[in-house]
C-alpha cells in the first residue's frame, strides 16, 4: 500500500508542480503575443496529445520529471514572414524577462494558494512545551527548564516544534546567540534565554538543531510495546514481533519508549541484549543496532516503533484563519521558506551546511507517498514546500535555468545590446554542467539513504 501511495503521490506532486510552471510561461506568452507550438508535461514519448484552435500541441509524455513550453523562435527554425511577429526572439527583452520569470512566479503562487487553503482549514498543534533539558547541555547552560514553553526564537513567535525547528534551522552553521523565549505553563510572563553556538551542526548531515541543544520536547509517556516493526531493519531481523513489551538493555530496565529510544540512539552499530516479554514468557534476545547518519549525527537505529497516545487537551491547540487572515499568513509562510531554501543553498555553497542534505527524485518520491498516506493536508504542505524549492532553484542564474535567461536578458537591457551567441553558448554548456553535477550529488545522496 505504501508504494501505491509513493506512485500516485509522486505522480499527482510532478504532475500538478511541472504543469502550474509550464503555464505560467505559457499564460504570459500568448498575453504577450507569442505564438506557442508546443506545451509538454513530461519528456520522451508521448502519452497522449492534442491541439487547441491556435494550433498549440499539447502533450503529455512518457518520463514525468519535467516539462517545456515550445514557443515560436527563429533560432530553432526557419519562421514563415506572416509569423515574424509572433517569434520570441523578435519580442523586447522585457516582455522575454517577463516570459521567462511567469514559471517560478507560477510556482510561488501556487504555494500561496496552498498556504492559504492550510490556513483556512487549520491544524492541531502541539504546544511546544521541554520535556527535559540534558545536563551539561547548551540548553542548561542558558538555564532552560523542563515544563517551560517555547514561545519564540529569535523573536519569530513559535506556536508548535515544527516552528521551534524551522527557526533552528535558519542558523544551521553559524556562530553567535541563538535567542530562545520561553514562559512557564500558565504564566503570561516570558523570559529570553541565550545560547551561544559557533560552527552550530556545521556540514552535519540530517542535523537535529533541538536535540543537540540537549531539549527533549514534552511528550505523554508511551509503553514500550512494540506495535511497528521495519520489515528490513534490525528488531524484525532479530525475531523482536509485535506485541512484545521490552523490559530491559542490556540489564538496565525499561519503563518508557523514550528511553528505548535514547539508548539506541546512543549505541549506532552495537550489539546488544533486549529482555522482553511475549505471552507471559520472558525472554533474552541479542540485537545487532544499525547505525544512520555521519559524524555528529550518527546514531543508532533498532526499526520499531510503538502505538500513539492520546495527548492532553491542555498540551493541544487548534489554529484557524479566517479568508482574511489566511492570506497574510499563507504570505508569511511563502516568504519565510522562500528565505530558508535560498539561505540553505548559500550554506551549502559555502560548507556551513552539508551538501549530503540535498535530496533528489528518491527522496522526494519517499517523502510524497508518506505525506499522501498521512492526508491532505500534509500532502499539501509538501506540495507548498517543493513548489518554493522548484520556484527558488529555477531563479538560480545558472544558464540553462530561467534564472539564467534572466541574467542574459537584464544584461542585456542594462547593454542595451544581446551577449554574443558564442559567450551564450558558453554559459550554456557551464550551466548543463553545473545542473548535471548537482543532479547526481542529489542521486548519489538519495542511493546512500536507501
Amino acid at each position: 500500500m505504501s508504494a501505491l501511495y509513493m506512485i500516485i503521490g509522486t505522480l499527482v506532486a510532478l504532475g500538478v508542480l511541472v504543469t502550474f510552471h509550464e503555464f505560467g510561461h505559457f499564460w504570459v506568452a500568448r498575453r504577450c503575443g507569442v505564438k506557442v507550438l508546443r506545451f509538454s508535461v513530461g519528456f520522451g514519448a508521448p502519452l497522449l496529445r492534442w491541439h487547441d484552435r491556435q494550433g498549440t500541441e499539447f502533450v503529455i509524455a512518457a518520463i514525468p520529471l519535467g516539462g517545456y513550453v515550445k514557443m515560436l523562435d527563429e533560432r530553432e527554425g526557419e519562421v514563415p514572414p506572416a509569423l515574424l511577429e509572433q517569434a520570441f526572439n523578435r519580442q523586447g527583452v522585457r516582455r522575454r524577462i517577463a516570459i521567462v520569470a511567469a514559471g517560478p512566479v507560477a510556482n510561488f503562487l501556487l504555494a500561496l494558494l496552498f498556504f492559504w487553503v492550510l490556513a483556512m482549514l487549520g491544524s492541531q498543534q502541539l504546544r511546544p512545551v521541554i520535556g527535559a533539558v540534558e545536563a551539561g547541555s547548551l540548553a542548561a547552560a542558558a538555564g532552560l527548564q523542563a515544563g517551560e514553553e517555547v514561545i519564540a526564537v529569535d523573536g519569530e513567535e513559535t506556536t508548535d516544534w515544527a516552528a521551534v525547528n524551522l527557526q533552528m534551522v535558519r542558523r544551521l552553521g553559524e556562530n553567535g546567540t541563538l535567542e530562545i523565549t520561553v514562559r512557564d505553563s500558565g504564566s503570561s510572563v516570558a523570559a529570553q534565554r541565550h545560547l551561544v553556538i559557533k560552527n552550530w551542526l556545521r556540514g552535519v548531515e540530517d542535523p537535529d538543531p533541538i536535540a543537540s541543544l540537549g531539549i527533549r520536547p514534552w511528550r505523554p509517556a508511551l509503553p514500550p510495546v512494540l506495535a511497528r516493526l521495519d520489515p528490513k531493519g534490525p528488531a524484525q531481523a532479530a525475531g523482536l514481533q509485535e506485541g512484545d513489551r521490552l523490559l530491559a538493555l542490556d540489564g538496565a530496565p525499561l519503563e518508557d519508549w523514550q528511553q528505548v529510544v535514547d539508548r539506541v540512539r546512543a549505541r549506532p552499530g552495537a550489539r546488544v541484549v533486549f529482555l522482553f516479554e511475549r505471552d507471559g514468557q520472558r525472554v533474552e534476545l541479542p540485537v545487532e543496532l544499525a547505525a544512520r547518519g555521519e559524524g555528529e549525527a550518527r546514531s543508532g537505529y533498532l526499526g520499531a516503533g510503538v502505538e500513539a497516545v492520546e495527548w492532553p487537551s491542555e498540551m493541544v491547540r487548534e489554529v484557524r484563519h479566517d479568508p482574511l487572515e489566511a492570506v497574510g499568513e499563507a504570505l508569511r509562510r511563502t516568504w519565510n521558506m522562500s528565505v530558508l531554501t535560498l539561505d540553505s543553498l548559500r550554506k551549502m555553497l559555502f560548507g556551513e551546511l552539508s551538501v549530503k542534505n540535498l535530496s533528489g527524485p528518491i527522496t522526494i518520491a519517499k517523502v510524497a507517498g508518506a505525506s499522501a498516506q498521512s492526508g491532505v493536508g500534509d500532502f499539501l504542505n509538501f506540495l507548498a514546500y517543493l513548489s518554493i524549492s522548484l520556484g527558488v532553484l529555477n531563479l538560480l542564474p545558472i544558464p540553462v535555468l530561467d534564472g539564467g535567461h534572466l541574467l542574459f536578458y537584464f544584461v542585456e537591457w542594462v547593454r542595451g545590446r544581446p551577449l554574443s551567441e558564442r559567450v551564450q553558448a558558453w554559459g550554456m554548456q557551464i550551466g548543463i554542467s553545473l545542473v548535471v553535477g548537482v543532479m547526481l550529488l542529489a542521486l548519489v545522496n538519495d542511493l546512500s539513504r536507501l
